[in-house]
């Protein structure tokens, strides 16, 4: 606002200097004929000239009707004797010149106005705090206490990435307590951790904790289209931390300057790795940097440079994890505080309702409640507004428009019913929480599972039976429509990548033994994975088809056989989705009991999920989602 007060105040002088020059040559001048000097002298022994102003050797003649007429007179000395002897009044006056602020005014006039509007264009150029001829200067903005308002009060579910950063914080106010016993200073903090977790809030509740300068930067800040203009931002970064040191430097995606050197096709970028050389040089060169400590934010370590990483320049790397079900409760009291919930809220209860939530996941979801809650017109948020937003955040918004036909609808209900079925009866699996109809995102229907405890490790006939869940649907098609749909696209592509990775990553085939097969191939200046090196014979790559397809056809079959078996509880369970389209664990129970001819159970078990992600690439199968597109068009 500041900067467009500026420029209107720029753009009105120079708008009012134009007018007041228009206005100053364009005075309304008395019109003035010329007179030559024979009419002139006729004119004056005839007695028709009153008067005569005389201004070097022009004479300006008043003649009749009160005209005036210039006219140009020779060196005549009878001139004067006959104005005199015809009574003409004579005036004589000096030539007026031009004013001296007038002549100089005319004269720099342009020049001043070209410098104004050079002077324009450079401040246009002032953006973002890089001003255009100081490209090498740092763009770092200086935080201090006041101006950071967030504190690790308001950061929760870390507490070990808080512990770490507090002893930091401790050194930096009290340095004797650590160096009395030979300690140094750590040089670098790297926090890593998958998106939403919590870095970049992380460094602003130390900027908020620190008596200390602190400087926050974007590791896109250090580049630039002109090579070496990076390396020069990061020395100048460095002087102004020595000057103000003790402090804190916060590089937030510092893999965007700190990938891995010469990892790139054709030749490397010049200008990153010339800006990644000084930082390597700045954190742990020829000169100590006493008292300035680097804290950078990745959520891909992967990539980053080995020297980067080393101990002397990154002393410690910070894990910042998805947060389990007590992070994720106390993460749910955090944002609490900014909104008014109502007094019935469990937030222990939605906490174990959304395993794998970050800590964005939860923000976004307690948003999504306190919009709905005022949508609605209600008060507070309830906890019917949280289940609801939960499950829009996890599956997607209902599609109760999207037009469904009865047969389309009838093969959906039986789907999902499959999946729950077997996800119910087969021993050993997660339980199941919630099996719906209702069209949410992409999907026709889902089945919820939420598992009771964290797991980080997951035995094979978990992962068997997981294949099973997923075939459950199909299967069920099968047996009650006697064809199969397209809507098992997802469920077939999710079975087939979990037994091949059974089969080559986990050594879990009798067949193939305790051995990985084919190595996987990444390209660092990607930061993905491209292809994949195959480092079997054509043998072995016929053995690992064979047992893959083992692997699931025999889940096929266990499937079959199970939901023939239970065909009755099938139907009743279908039968009961198209009439609520939504039913629970309890619904599922009190379906089995009667299909059995047993008493329905009086207090179901309470599920109580937690995580639903662990090590070493997990199955996900919480939720199956299914849906219908159109034979042509692949399912995702």
């Amino acid at each position: 606002m500041n900067i467009f007060y500026k420029n209107l105040s720029m753009w009105l002088i120079i708008g009012l200097t134009l007018i007041m020059l228009f206005n100053l040559f364009n005075k309304p001048q008395p019109q003035v004929s010329e007179m030559s000097y024979s009419d002139f002298m006729t004119s004056v022994e005839a007695g028709a000239v009153r008067e005569v102003e005389v201004q070097g050797s022009e004479l300006r003649v008043e003649g009749p009707e009160g005209r005036i007429f210039k006219v140009i007179t020779p060196n005549d000395a009878e001139m004067i004797p006959l104005l005199r002897q015809n009574g003409v009044n004579i005036k004589v006056k000096e030539k007026e010149g031009t004013p001296w602020y007038l002549t100089i005014l005319v004269s720099w006039f342009p020049m001043l106005l070209l410098i104004g509007v050079w002077i324009f264009f450079m401040r246009q150029m002032q953006m973002g705090g890089g001003k255009a001829m100081s490209f090498g200067k740092s763009r770092a903005r200086l935080l201090d206490h006041e101006t950071s308002k967030i504190t690790f009060k308001d950061v929760a579910g870390i507490e070990e990435a808080k512990e770490e950063l507090s002893e930091i914080i401790d050194f930096l106010k009290d340095p004797g307590k650590f160096t009395r016993l030979g300690g140094r200073i750590p040089k670098g903090v790297l926090l890593m951790g998958p998106p939403g977790t919590g870095k970049t809030l992380l460094a602003k509740a130390i900027a908020g904790e620190a008596q200390v300068p602190f400087f926050s930067i974007s590791g896109s800040d250090f580049v630039e289209m002109f090579v070496g203009v990076g390396a020069s931002r990061v020395r100048d970064l460095f002087i102004q931390g020595k000057k103000s040191a003790p402090c804190i430097i916060f590089i937030d995606e510092i893999d965007a300057v700190g990938r891995h050197r010469g990892a790139g096709l054709g030749g490397g970028h010049d200008e990153r790795e010339q800006t990644l050389n000084q930082l390597l040089v700045e954190m742990d060169g020829f000169e100590a940097n006493e008292g300035v400590i680097i804290v950078a934010a990745t959520n891909r370590p992967d990539v980053l440079d080995p020297a980067l990483l080393r101990p002397g320049r990154f002393d410690r790397q910070v894990v910042v994890p998805v947060p389990d079900v007590k992070g994720r409760e106390m993460i749910l009291h955090v944002h609490g505080r900014k909104t008014q919930i109502a007094d019935n809220v469990d937030w222990a209860q939605i906490a174990r309702g959304t395993p794998g939530f970050s800590g964005a996941d939860l923000e976004n979801m307690v948003n999504e409640a306190a919009l709905l809650a005022a949508r609605q017109g209600a008060e507070k948020v309830e906890m019917t507004h949280l289940e609801q937003a939960k499950d829009k955040v996890m599956m997607g918004s209902e599609r109760r428009s999207m037009i469904i036909t009865e047969k389309e609808k009838k093969i959906t209900a039986y789907h999902e019913a499959g999946h729950a079925l077997v996800a119910r009866l087969l021993p050993g699996t997660d339980p199941l929480h919630k099996v719906t109809i209702i069209p949410r995102g992409r999907a026709l229907g889902l089945t919820q599972q939420l598992p009771l405890e964290d797991k980080y490790t997951y035995a094979r006939s978990y992962l068997i039976n997981n294949i099973c869940i997923l075939l459950g649907g199909r299967v069920a098609e099968e047996l009650v429509f006697g064809e199969i749909t397209t809507g098992s696209g997802n469920d077939i592509e999710r079975a087939t990548t979990m037994a091949r990775k059974m089969v080559c990553e986990w050594g879990m085939s009798d067949a193939m033994g305790p051995l990985t097969f084919g190595k996987k191939e990444e390209q660092i200046f990607l930061g993905r994975e491209i292809s994949q090196h195959r480092d079997y014979s054509e043998s072995t790559a016929i053995q690992i088809d064979n047992e893959v397809k083992r692997l699931v056809q025999d889940a096929n079959d266990q499937v079959h056989a199970l939901l023939k078996e239970n065909l009755d509880a099938l139907h009743l369970v279908a039968a009961e989705l198209l009439e609520k389209e939504t039913l629970l664990l309890e619904d599922i129970e009190r379906i089995i009991a009667e299909a059995r001819g047993e008493t329905p159970p009086q207090a179901p078990p309470q599920t109580e999920p937690a995580a639903k992600q662990g090590k070493d690439n997990p199955p996900e199968p919480e939720a199956e989602s299914d849906q219908a597109p159109p034979p042509e068009q692949p399912q995702s």
